[in-house]
């Protein structure tokens, strides 16, 4: 190559390199001397692509919808539907508008409570994601449409920022999905009051993780590994240093040095080599950073509030302890610092507000190492499930004031310890099972009942067959209001001089249809001993037929003014052995159903007669019951007990078989009495309580009277309460029909098998072996409330001096019996028995006499015809 060539391209090189020189030296010099133009500049474009992208965020989160998941009490879930939920919400959070920024692309779940709910669980998200909000993959949980919350201010808020605090590739603690991961945090917000104006939520957002940032941070995480383990390595270098000139100085060494030749010694110097950084390993170094797929960025605001000083810090401590549960080399811990007793973080300013605009935006900020996966989260992405133990809040089930139209149901000690007594509308408590042992509570719990409805103007009949409720329960309705409204039949007295009411079946004082009456008579005797058309169809016949030509007579009676010539259940025997007294009667029936006398039941064996007169004569061996059902009128009316929400209590003499014939005519009226009522508008319907006490001693004698009560009274307003000891000796048709129908379902301690048939209406709730095990007075209980059912719970069975100790006036007890016996009529049991032997005679006066004339009110003026029949059926019966 020519030499000037060469000499020529060095000197354009050097020129060039001169000039730009010169260019970076200007360009330096007019930096410095522009400088503070340049940083305003920058400055400006700083600020205007944060305002660009703070309007960008605001006018994207504004384009939110909220939904609320509402998952039933079986709910239950897997990781999979969670992982796949998790994944549902990371898709929604990337449906925003493609120009909104990373920060608001984001979702949220929010979890609040406010006293009126346990744990509100919602979903907040771009309403262009519409379509993935409103479906779940969770069995039992239902999507409802939600609006923003918007709440009253309260007197005092507190903030909180959470975050994960450790390494980067660390994980969250795997907390199993039973029990609840959310017991912790439903436990934190179990005591909120909403009288205090409590008021507590915690705010997950949750944003897909970004692809250049995650490069980032994994490329900062190896590079801060391998330092760590290049320092390791120079630390264990420097180590070995250490121990090899300790034994250099030691006198084993000196000596060695000393005693041994030079050819013998294994080295005059150890040579040290320093340790090699050891590899390292990807994965374990990248940790949960080292797959995209369920990485995503964690923020969690909370903020409680309360109107009375004290109770919002005391409830954001409580959610920080509930987050704990997820600790582990990471761990969530609250964004701020401490400085004595002045704290510093998002309820101070300049954090404050941030916070609120993060809190009412939906804008995500998370830290710089607050990535987690779907999986570590899985106890937050999903809504209460059947593990977790839900508070009873105030807002669920009512407290008892005395008064009102509530029913008491038992004490429940709430999550700050303090107990209530809990009640149940008039209106949602339909009917009852009580199932325990005998002395555990359930009589003195229904006793409790009784007077509070007593003591809120309603109706009600206890029936007890052991009379000691009556003593018990005297004293608390001792009140005047009350004494004017109270019944008493009580069958087991034995002075003579003893005051009694008195009932005729058969009367027709009342008005009611002579059909009613007839089936009402018939339907009580025949279930009470097992007649029917198959095994008994001639006592069934014979039976009827009595009973409807005695009701024709007591018709013609009260018709003709004289209610006191009424027959009795005892006159049937007259009827049916008697032939001049059955001629009497005949001549006051009409024809059609004298000619059945004539002809059919003429052609009848006589055996036929003692299977309808057996029972009539068991009831007249009883002096008590003979008095009772003896007189032609007594004040026992059941349906104007019922219209007029009178206090009845019944009772009866024993559990015998003639006592038990007895309660199932007693019963079977109150079921005719309550059919009665549909000749009234449906307003009018009063409600009207029946407390039936030992349901054993009532099932086999008015075992379809029980059934029917539960399966038709209802829209007629008569409401049942049933206690028994053992559930499963009552027969399967009625047990089937209260279980159908109860409204409340409570047992005491017991026998595995006499609570089983209670516990297995709760699923998986309460084991029968738990409910075996309760102590004296406590119960497990359901309840309805607004039409949702509530519990079981465990609850302290109510006492009437704990409830109603305001209410008791000892001394007037002997004011109430007399009043109770003067509201019924009632007369000495001597008088009584005296007017049931000898009132045969007085029928048979009235019978005597002629009929009603063609003006009367009677339902038949006999004729010729009735007269011919009557004697010629009694010539044939000669």
């Amino acid at each position: 190559m020519d030499p000037r060539t060469v000499t020529l391209a060095d000197s354009a090189l050097w020129s060039a390199g001169s000039d730009l020189l010169s260019w970076a030296w200007y360009t330096g010099v007019w930096l410095v001397a522009n400088a503070w133009w340049l940083a305003l500049v920058a400055a400006g474009a700083w600020v205007g692509w944060e305002v660009a992208q703070h309007r960008l965020a605001a006018a994207a989160l504004k384009r939110r919808m909220f939904v609320e998941l509402v998952p039933s009490r079986q709910f239950e879930t897997s990781e999979e539907e969670i992982l796949r939920f998790g994944a549902q919400l990371l898709r929604a959070a990337s449906a925003g508008p493609w120009w909104a920024p990373r920060d608001a692309r984001a979702v949220r779940i929010r979890l609040r409570a406010d006293g009126s709910r346990p744990l509100a669980y919602r979903v907040e998200g771009p309403a262009s994601a519409a379509h993935l909000l409103q479906q779940t993959p969770f069995a039992r949980v239902r999507v409802d449409s939600a609006r923003p919350v918007a709440d009253k201010k309260r007197q005092r808020t507190v903030r909180a920022v959470f975050a994960l605090h450790g390494t980067a590739s660390s994980r969250l603690r795997e907390v199993p999905l039973e029990p609840d991961p959310l017991q912790p945090l439903i436990d934190a917000v179990a005591d909120l009051r909403a009288d205090l104006g409590d008021l507590a939520e915690v705010c997950l957002d949750l944003s897909p993780a970004s692809k250049w940032r995650l490069r980032s941070r994994r490329w900062q995480v190896l590079d801060a590994s391998r330092r760590q383990a290049r320092r390791e390595a120079q630390r264990e270098a420097r180590w070995m240093r250490q121990d090899a000139a300790t034994l250099e100085d030691s006198l084993g060494w000196q000596l060695d040095q000393l005693l041994v030749p030079p050819s013998q010694r294994r080295g005059s110097r150890r040579l040290v080599l320093p340790p090699r950084p050891p590899r390292i390993d990807r994965e374990k170094a990248l940790g949960k950073l080292l797959e995209d797929t369920g990485l995503v960025r964690v923020q969690v605001l909370v903020r409680c509030s309360s109107d009375q000083i004290g109770r919002a810090e005391r409830r954001l401590r409580h959610i920080e302890a509930a987050l704990d549960v997820y600790a582990a080399r990471t761990r969530l811990s609250s964004v701020g610092w401490s400085w004595g007793p002045l704290r510093f973080g998002p309820d101070r300013w300049p954090w404050r507000p941030r916070f609120d605009q993060r809190w009412d935006s939906g804008l995500i900020h998370p830290g710089r190492d607050s990535w987690a996966r779907i999986d570590e989260l899985a106890g937050l992405l999903k809504p209460p499930t059947v593990h977790a133990r839900l508070p009873l809040l105030a807002s669920d089930i009512p407290t008892y004031r005395p008064k009102t139209s509530l029913l008491p149901q038992g004490w429940h000690r709430g999550p700050d310890g303090t107990e209530r007594l809990l009640a149940t509308r008039e209106a949602d408590t339909l009917f009852e099972v009580q199932v325990g042992k005998a002395g555990w509570g359930k009589t003195t719990r229904a006793l409790v009942q009784a007077v509070a409805v007593a003591h809120g103007r309603g109706g009600l009949a206890f029936v007890d067959p052991h009379r000691d409720s009556w003593a018990t329960v005297a004293p608390y309705l001792a009140h005047p209001k009350i004494m004017n409204r109270a019944w008493l039949f009580d069958l087991t007295i034995r002075d003579p001089q003893e005051r009694l009411a008195c009932w005729n079946p058969l009367s027709m004082t009342a008005g009611a249809a002579q059909h009613e009456v007839t089936a009402a008579v018939v339907d009580a005797f025949a279930t009470s001993l097992g007649w029917g058309d198959t095994n008994t169809p001639r006592a069934i016949t014979i039976l009827t037929k009595a009973v409807e030509a005695l009701v024709e007579v007591n018709a013609q009676a009260v018709a003709a003014g004289e209610p006191e010539c009424q027959a009795t259940l005892f006159q049937i025997r007259a009827l049916l052995t008697d032939p001049l007294f059955r001629v009497l009667v005949l001549g006051r029936l009409p024809t059609e159903a004298a000619r059945w006398w004539g002809t059919s039941f003429s052609a009848m064996a006589n055996d036929s007669l003692p299977t309808v007169l057996n029972p009539i004569d068991r009831l007249a061996s009883s002096p008590v019951i003979k008095a009772f059902l003896g007189s032609p009128t007594g004040s026992y009316d059941m349906r104007r007990a019922m219209d007029d929400s009178h206090v009845v209590w019944i009772c009866p003499a024993g559990a015998g078989p003639t006592d038990r014939l007895l309660t199932s005519m007693i019963v079977r009226d109150m079921l005719r009495a309550g059919l009665s009522r549909r000749d009234l508008p449906e307003r009018n319907r009063t409600p009207f309580r029946l407390y039936l006490d030992e349901l054993i001693s009532l099932d086999g004698t008015a075992s379809s009277s029980l059934a029917e009560i539960t399966e038709q009274l209802r829209k007629f307003g008569v409401r049942m309460h049933g206690m028994t000891q053992l559930l499963h000796r009552i027969s399967p048709d009625v047990r089937t029909a209260l279980l159908q129908n109860a409204s409340s379902l409570s047992t005491t301690a017991g026998s595995v098998e006499a609570v089983r048939h209670i516990t297995d209406e709760w699923g998986q709730q309460v084991s029968a072996t738990d409910a075996a095990e309760l102590g004296r007075y406590q119960h497990w209980a359901s309840f309805t409330v607004g039409g949702q059912r509530i519990g079981p719970l465990r609850i302290r069975g109510p006492e009437l001096d704990e409830v109603f100790r305001d209410l008791a006036r000892p001394n007037k007890t002997r004011a109430l019996l007399r009043a109770a016996h003067d509201n019924t009529g009632a007369r000495p049991l001597a008088e009584l028995t005296a007017v049931a032997s000898t009132h045969e005679i007085t029928v048979r006066d009235f019978l005597s006499r002629p009929g009603p004339g063609p003006g009367g009110s009677g339902n038949h003026t006999p004729g010729p015809s009735s007269t011919t029949t009557a004697t010629a059926a009694l010539e044939q019966f000669k």
